[in-house]
């Protein structure tokens, strides 16, 4: 059941910053015999982007009061499924959160919202009427037998949705019908640490493995390709392992093994990829119409670090501008180019040739060649010229020389 309280709007700013929240709700699961698995308590908000016939349109809307527990909520089955909690409001709109164990901790495991663009309320003039369904893993964790607190905002990127929860209590396995009165606090609300010298001066890098293969990447919507890519892709990762060693891990994308899903809309061209190692590695190219330009506007990633201190590594950057070039035409770069997402992530591309949006018979358009392509270019030219002109030094300096040695003979 969701506590009274009216659901507001808000900035969007605002809600990026954390500064405003929706009202707070609390859901209960209980199994067969009334006995509660699941209690959660929180107020949520979502930021996502949708197309109208008109453009393309950002919309922001909180969990309302009225959301309700489904009967498809679960407290799971032993070695078979985890506890779930399915929330839903509007018209066919769901929040689920699925829980999984160890011998010491649970966690959120997977976060789901799947939005229904029908519901003219929440997307008006949406010129598809589709449900569509995100989803990504998440940092939502606490100790067994204890509830997780986190007053703070936490944000979940989950494709070109993000979900704001605040002031989020939430525990599953309970061993009670009530939350535990001892907690295990989310990071955002832990105070900074007093600085201290670092143990290891410089992270330990991994081995650098081979140049990731080149592979194409192709996303068509319903009016077509909207997106035309080959490259090689690296990712760079710097995290405190077990032992509390700062350690630098090189991924490399293997093509073989990775699935590609994406969509197109009018101002958003997305590239999904998920492989052995990585959960979700996701592109988003934005367009400029002012300048007739598309680029590269961020890049998220979700993936597991079995070694790390905290095994759950996200990383996302929204303010990016690479691989830029004029709509219609292509950006290539033979030169390897790194993206730095983080100050823990870097995203190392090779052999880029990208176009996005307007792409004409499945074919490239005309190429823009990237910066450090022209440089590598002037370097001989330059080098050339050099060699060319201290040749021509010599051949005047001889030719000077030589008129000078004939002058001193004179005929008798």
């Amino acid at each position: 059941m969701a506590a009274p309280s009216g659901a507001r709007r808000r900035p969007l700013l605002l809600l990026l910053l954390g500064l405003m929240h929706g009202a707070s709700a609390v859901f209960v699961v209980k199994d067969g015999n009334g006995t509660a698995c699941i209690m959660a308590n929180f107020s949520a908000a979502f930021l996502t982007n949708y197309d109208t016939n008109s453009g393309f349109k950002n919309v922001t809307f909180d969990l309302p009061s009225d959301a309700v527990v489904l009967n498809s909520s679960s407290c799971g089955k032993d070695n078979a499924s985890g506890p779930s909690l399915v929330v839903a409001f509007g018209r066919g709109h769901t929040l689920t959160l699925t829980f999984a164990r160890n011998a010491t901790r649970y966690r959120v495991q997977l976060m789901r919202f799947v939005y229904n663009l029908s519901d003219a309320q929440i997307f008006p003039n949406a010129s598809s009427k589709e449900v569509k369904t995100v989803e990504s893993v998440t940092d939502i964790k606490a100790d067994i037998n204890k509830t997780y607190r986190c007053v703070s905002s936490d944000q979940i990127h989950m494709s070109n949705v993000t979900v704001t929860l605040h002031d989020a209590t939430i525990q599953a396995y309970l061993s009670s019908n009530s939350f535990s009165k001892e907690e295990t606090r989310c990071e955002q609300d832990r105070p900074s640490p007093t600085p201290t010298p670092p143990v290891t001066p410089h992270p330990s890098p991994s081995p650098t493995p081979e140049s990731p293969s080149v592979n194409k990447y192709n996303v068509s919507g319903t009016n077509g390709t909207c997106l035309l890519a080959t490259m090689g892709l690296q990712l760079n990762i710097t995290y405190e392992n077990r032992d509390n060693m700062t350690v630098t891990r090189v991924f490399n994308i293997n093509p073989n093994k990775t699935r590609v899903n994406g969509s197109c809309t009018a101002q958003l061209v997305t590239l999904e990829l998920r492989d052995e190692d990585v959960t979700l590695l996701v592109f988003h190219f934005g367009m400029n119409a002012t300048s007739s330009q598309f680029f590269l506007q961020e890049i998220q990633l979700d993936m597991t670090l079995p070694d790390a201190r905290d095994p759950t590594f996200k990383a996302a950057n929204s303010s990016l501008r690479a691989l830029q070039a004029t709509i219609g035409n292509s950006y290539r770069c033979n030169a390897e180019e790194r993206l730095r997402v983080t100050e823990a992530l870097s995203v190392n591309v090779f052999r880029v040739w990208v176009q996005a949006f307007q792409v004409e018979g499945d074919k490239f358009g005309s190429v823009e060649e990237c910066q450090l392509d022209e440089n590598n270019m002037m370097i001989p030219i330059a080098v050339g010229g050099a060699l060319a002109g201290l040749v021509l030094i010599v051949l005047i300096a001889y030719l000077i020389g030589r008129k000078r040695s004939h002058a001193g003979y004179q005929t008798i």
